[in-house]
């Protein structure tokens, strides 16, 4: 993410979405991606904000690399033991054959959708052979503000599925739901589990 207004609304409400997000720390989908990954096995946590899923990750003994482009999420997240903090943005991400896991939930639904397709092939390479990519993306269409403000793009089920598939990744789990965000609207949303 590199549209400035989104990572000025973040620093400013860091606390709040700290709040808000807690329950992220014990998400079923979370604890499925840990059983997942090799004991002691490095991950990475996209956008992690407060770094709640990092910190999780790090209590289950995993080798935990916690990235956001706002600052105030990383001085939150960087509070968690055992948690190395990157402040970068989406384009930042690079290497080849780093990480046995990659956690992006609801990180990369602040991407432009032109973005989208290089930094999901950015991740596929980063990730080990047989690594595990968890994504979680708001479903719908178009790109626009919420009333906060924050940038949203949003896609179809099988738009996700597409693009994802195109980076070389294999789809092997769908999971939907809904929920409240930070600026009090509901949304549906899609997170899909694939491997590299």
């Amino acid at each position: 993410m590199s549209d400035p207004k989104t990572i000025s609304i973040y620093d400013a409400q860091a606390t709040e979405y700290a709040e808000l997000t807690k329950a992220d720390a014990i998400d079923k989908q979370l604890l499925a991606f840990i059983g997942d990954i090799p004991a002691g096995g490095h991950v990475l946590d996209l956008g992690c904000g407060p770094g709640h899923c990092a910190a999780t990750m790090a209590d289950h003994g995993l080798k935990v690399t916690a990235s956001d482009a706002s600052l105030e999420m990383i001085s939150l997240a960087s509070r968690h033991p055992n948690v190395t903090t990157l402040h970068v943005t989406f384009d930042d991400i690079s290497g080849v054959n780093l990480y046995d896991g990659i956690w992006a939930n609801f990180s990369l639904l602040h991407a432009p959708r032109a973005d989208m397709p290089r930094y999901l092939a950015s991740l596929a390479q980063a990730l080990k052979p047989g690594g595990r990519f968890h994504i979680g993306m708001k479903l719908g269409q178009g790109e626009q503000r919420d009333k906060i403000g924050r940038r949203y793009t949003y896609y179809s089920e099988d738009e996700l599925v597409r693009l994802v598939t195109n980076s070389a990744l294999n789809v092997t789990n769908r999971t939907f739901g809904s929920g409240i965000g930070l600026d009090g609207s509901t949304s549906d949303w899609i997170s899909l589990t694939a491997h590299g």
